[in-house]
């Protein structure tokens, strides 16, 4: 019997608003959500208040619910950040909120709330027009500045803390600072809804966060909000944003089997389990153990025991980035320090003989897989057999999409659906984040007097090209004898070249008549 889970997506770009729904494709589950329109495009409000009234109309037939809380009090993730709305207006649609919660008592309701970034670079394309030229002092001076409250600042970082405030307009620090408030008081209140229990299950995810600086500081104080109100068991606290609603999903597919599947942990380095991903606040290895918590399954303690068998790509440690200027380059802690081979060689092994699913949770790089390992799994023969894949973005993104990935896969095996979207994965992931996009930026922007956060619109002659080159890829690369990859569609979301849209299937190969 088909399941309905309605699904409040965070904003409008295919992470959010199609991969749960392509993730769940030839399953019982079907992912009710609203329609584009009604969702924000970048930094362009959309109504709350509409997306309430559409929740409210749709619930009835769900068997379940998903809620990004950041797209019903603030239009959205990037409206979040640069809003001005006044504090009493967000708690009103938190109490609409509560009121939805309380007035559907049987649907299991799964919900999460950001809190607010605080990027290190000055770029006001997802933040306020003033981060441009103060991004990187506003972060620095919430760096510092939380380092000076611990004791723990040099002489340096306070002769350039003393800097800062002596150039950073107070006006625009006043500003930021104000929304921050803000988003701590709306994540206290999801927390007090959570432990009132018109929340079943929260996450309070960090994007782009470090050890230091306003983001950690604020997560402290949200921290000790679920301590008080003794929801620690219900509460979770993690990196992640993007990958939110896939880990939900897993959560919520498992809750409807009544499963808590067991998964084993498995690293590409001896090191790899203390890593500190790129954009993250903590070693990798606890962050793992939040998000298989959240998708509703348990570390298992040895292989024998396990439903599921994660491997996690990770070098042996200072993880590098996909850049667009230049191709990867050659470091100790990637070649020397990390055995892909074995990992590979197991997970064939498992699969074949132990009957374990094997999935890939490819976090080497920030934004965009490891050519190496694609190559090995090509290679090896078990591209289309594993249970799942990802490496796109930050390291939690990836798991937020791998894990919850193979655990439907767990629950309703090998199926076209699965297929299309591990294609998806390796076009994205890897055609178009390691290779494409670099080549892309090099030889087609340039010319047309475009650039890295502005090409010729969601359906322009750029999308075009990366079209053409994304499909000559998977011709090439990702299609095989008996299975053929095609790519039905590309479009760039906000308009940048970040990471794109993109339509896949796959179609099996129809040998021609001798």
């Amino acid at each position: 019997m088909m399941k309905k889970i309605l699904l409040i997506p965070l904003d409008e770009r295919p992470c959010c608003y199609e991969f749960q729904e392509q993730m769940a494709k030839d399953t019982d589950l079907q992912i009710v959500k609203p329609p584009r329109n009604l969702l924000p495009d970048k930094k362009k409000f959309a109504d709350p208040e509409k997306l309430f009234d559409w929740m409210e109309e749709n619930a009835v037939e769900c068997d379940g619910a998903i809620i990004a809380i950041d797209a019903l009090v603030y239009s959205g993730m990037l409206p979040s950040r640069i809003h001005d709305f006044p504090l009493s207006l967000l708690k009103e649609r938190m109490m609409r909120l509560r009121r939805f919660c309380a007035s559907h008592p049987d649907l299991p309701i799964f919900a999460y709330n950001l809190v607010m970034r605080n990027p290190r670079y000055s770029s006001s394309e997802q933040e306020p027009d003033y981060y441009e030229q103060w991004g990187r002092e506003i972060h620095r001076f919430g760096y510092i500045g939380h380092k000076k409250e611990l004791g723990i600042a040099d002489s340096l970082e306070c002769a350039e803390y003393e800097d800062i405030v002596s150039r950073l307009p107070q006006e625009y620090l006043n500003d930021y600072l104000s929304r921050r408030e803000k988003n701590i008081e709306i994540n206290k209140l999801a927390v007090d809804m959570t432990a009132e229990g018109v929340i079943d299950f929260l996450v309070v995810p960090q994007d782009d966060s470090s050890p230091y600086g306003f983001t950690a500081k604020d997560q402290q104080t949200i921290r000790h909000r679920i301590r008080e109100k003794k929801v620690q068991l219900r509460a979770y606290m993690y990196p992640d944003s993007d990958g939110v609603q896939g880990t939900l999903l897993a959560r919520m597919a498992n809750l409807f089997a009544r499963k808590r599947p067991l998964v084993y942990i498995k690293y590409a380095s001896a090191a790899g389990d203390t890593i500190i991903p790129r954009y993250e606040d903590r070693i990798v290895s606890e962050t793992i153990k939040y998000q298989i918590l959240a998708a509703g399954g348990l570390v298992a303690s040895c292989v024998l025991e396990a439903d599921l068998i994660v491997m996690i790509n990770t070098p042996s440690g200072n993880p590098l980035e996909h850049l667009t200027t230049g191709p990867l380059p050659e470091r100790i802690e990637y070649d020397a320090n990390r055995n892909q081979i074995e990992q590979v060689e197991y997970a064939a092994y498992a699969m074949e003989k132990l009957k374990k699913p094997v999935c890939f949770a490819d976090i080497a790089y920030s934004n965009g897989g490891d050519p190496e390992l694609y190559t090995l799994l090509r290679e090896k023969g078990i591209l289309w057999r594993i249970a799942g894949y990802a490496g796109w973005n930050t390291s939690s993104n990836t798991l937020g999409i791998a894990l919850p990935m193979a655990m439907l896969y767990l629950l309703y095996g090998p199926r076209k659906g699965h297929t299309d979207f591990l294609a998806a994965r390796y076009v994205e992931d890897i055609g178009y984040m390691a290779f494409v996009r670099r080549d892309v930026c090099q030889n087609d922007l340039p010319p047309r007097g475009l650039n890295y956060f502005t090409v010729d619109g969601e359906h322009g002659v750029i999308a075009e090209i990366i079209h053409k080159k994304l499909q000559e890829f998977a011709d090439q690369y990702i299609s095989n004898k008996d299975l053929r990859v095609v790519v039905d569609e590309v479009w760039m979301p906000w308009t940048r070249i970040f990471n794109n849209g993109i339509h896949v299937h796959t179609e099996p190969v129809v040998p021609h008549d001798e």
